[in-house]
């Protein structure tokens, strides 16, 4: 395609990408914000990375209605890691990710992170999204988070036992605050009109707390804004490269990299569910991610990953191409660059509260429901354990223990790992043969060889053969199954009963 086509064809829909690009702006301000100080970094630094991930991201992007920023899903891993090792570390490290993510792109390693499995992920961010909770609990009491989530919940008593309603102090007009937040949130996402379906309830909160804040002249702790954002901007020191030939730089890059490409690229296939456009490139997201997350270690701000949250207003908003992402990253540049003075104005419970309720949705517990009815008792096992092991030990401990739990489920496979595809074009109906077992060893060739099925023609998908699935190529093949049947393509699945009743 060459340049100019596809310049017509990123503005041929200008008026809805615009439309969408300001429901982005909204929804990604406060969570810019909240996710830096989840961090333990200042808040302008997920303001940086909410620019880099809008712009320049969603310039390369291979998911063109995927929104990228800051994440709650490694604020946890983040904020551990500036407590160890320094603010100053962050960029080294980060730079290293990308670099790694660049190298998976260049590699086509995009399939291999979506034979990750969803218990394990799922599992991380509830635990992820326990952790903010715990922490984020002390800044509504207008207090500092303490080390780690078992600190963090062993002080949560002392908190609440030192509240007293006759002597209002920061702490209880903090809570105060933080409460309005919440409440704000939870009965505008209960209540909202349909004609104000897109106005984002964070928003909503911090802006009802703020007002009520200022309105009380409440002596609180506020967000700290520079004057000029470059000045936020903390580019290399003469010691830049030697902190990224550290072991401990070289883990946590390589930890960033792992989570970062494995939550951007589940985003990616979630986003995809939502519309019928463009489908996702998952090695060239990977690519711009790895570009993005380079120029956030360069400016020492926050590493970014795709996000479920953004990327669906996105796709609700009615954004059509890849521009509504770039100019939401312009919103923020403009807003941070000539209202400065408006976010220090944000009382820190606000985002507290904000946080809170984000967190408090990353613990589903219906995906670990699905997984037992649907799979048994090892998956759930392997989701709590990962949920376990992220909050009570680190992110990574809990990451790589699940991994291996998931290990187990090929036991029952050994005699037959390998999964033998064939396929017959002629007849009304493509047929598709599988044969052996279907496990994540085998996934990212069957997710390769399913995707380039064309669309042009129902699909016969014959199961007599296949001794059996592991939960992660159940729910991928799940997936690729719906999605045809969405988009007006019939699937029809012969097989045993169980396997027939299962994809459905």
């Amino acid at each position: 395609m060459s340049a100019a086509v596809a310049e017509k064809g990123m503005f041929q829909h200008f008026s809805r990408d615009l439309t969408a690009s300001v429901v982005v702006f909204l929804v990604a301000m406060p969570l810019c914000m909240g996710i830096a100080i989840a961090s333990g970094v200042p808040a302008e630094k997920g303001l940086i990375t909410g620019i880099i991930g809008g712009i320049v991201v969603g310039m390369f992007s291979g998911s063109p209605l995927q929104v990228s920023g800051p994440a709650a899903g490694l604020a946890v891993l983040v904020f551990d890691f500036v407590t160890n090792n320094g603010l100053t570390a962050l960029g080294p490290m980060l730079v290293l990710a990308g670099a790694l993510q660049l190298l998976a792109g260049w590699a086509k390693l995009g399939a291999f992170f979506r034979s990750i499995s969803p218990a394990v992920v799922h599992g991380m961010l509830a635990g992820i999204g326990a952790l903010i909770i715990l922490s984020q609990f002390h800044v509504l009491f207008d207090a500092q988070p303490l080390a780690n989530g078992v600190a963090n919940l062993a002080a949560m008593p002392a908190r609440l036992l030192g509240l007293t309603p006759f002597d209002l102090r920061a702490t209880e007009l903090a809570l105060f605050i933080g409460l309005i937040t919440i409440a704000v949130m939870l009965l505008w996402e209960k209540f909202r009109p349909k004609h104000l379906g897109l106005l984002p309830g964070a928003l909503l909160g911090v802006v009802v707390a703020t007002l009520v804040a200022w309105a009380l002249q409440l002596d609180i702790t506020r967000v700290d804004v520079p004057e000029s954002i470059v000045g936020a901007i903390a580019p290399p020191d003469d010691g830049f490269v030697a902190l990224i030939l550290q072991p401990a730089i070289i883990l946590a890059a390589v930890a960033v990299a792992f989570i970062a490409s494995a939550e951007t690229l589940l985003s990616a296939a979630a986003v995809d569910r939502m519309h019928d456009g463009v489908r996702t490139d998952y090695n060239k997201e990977l690519r711009a991610q790895g570009i993005g997350n380079f120029l956030c270690g360069l400016a020492g701000a926050l590493p970014m990953t795709g996000v479920i949250v953004r990327s669906s207003a996105n796709v609700q908003a009615g954004a059509k191409t890849r521009l509504s992402t770039i100019i939401h990253g312009i919103w923020i540049l403009g807003f941070v660059s000539l209202l400065p003075w408006l976010l220090r104005e944000i009382p820190m419970a606000a985002l507290a509260g904000v946080l809170v309720v984000t967190g408090w949705r990353l613990v589903s517990l219906k995906h670990v429901q699905h997984l037992y009815a649907s799979y048994g008792v090892l998956p759930a096992v392997i989701w709590t354990a990962t949920f376990v092991l992220v909050v009570a030990v680190d992110l990574l401990t809990g990451v790589l223990v699940g991994l291996a739990l998931t290990v187990i489920e090929l036991i029952p496979h050994m005699r037959s790992l390998r999964l033998k595809f064939d396929e017959n074009d002629e007849g009304e109906a493509r047929d598709v043969w599988l044969e052996g077992s279907a496990t994540f060893v085998s996934l990212t060739g069957l997710t390769k060889k399913l995707e380039m099925i064309p669309l042009s023609r129902p699909v016969r998908l014959h199961l007599e053969k296949v001794q059996g699935f592991d939960h992660t190529s159940a729910e991928q093949l799940r997936e690729w199954i719906a999605r045809r049947r969405k988009l007006g393509e019939g699937v029809e699945v012969v097989g045993p009963a169980h396997l027939v009743d299962r994809f459905a």
